[in-house]
């Protein structure tokens, strides 16, 4: 379980640099690197947002 918690983290992390450039500098990484929306860029979307809901998980086991 502690592998795939820090996976999720690592991918949770990448999306906040992504969205981080998206603000700042108006650089969506992910669209630059995997084209805009193509099928790739979509599944990273959609793993990255589904790692943020598992991340959710983390304020119920804080302290444990």
């Amino acid at each position: 379980m502690k592998a795939l918690d820090y996976t999720v983290l690592i991918l949770v992390i990448i999306g906040a640099i992504n969205w981080g450039l998206i603000g700042f500098f108006g650089l969506d990484l992910v669209a630059f690197l995997f084209g805009s929306m193509s099928i790739l860029s979509r599944i990273i979307y959609a793993v990255i947002g589904i790692c943020g809901l598992y991340a959710l998980s983390y304020c119920g086991r804080i302290g444990n």
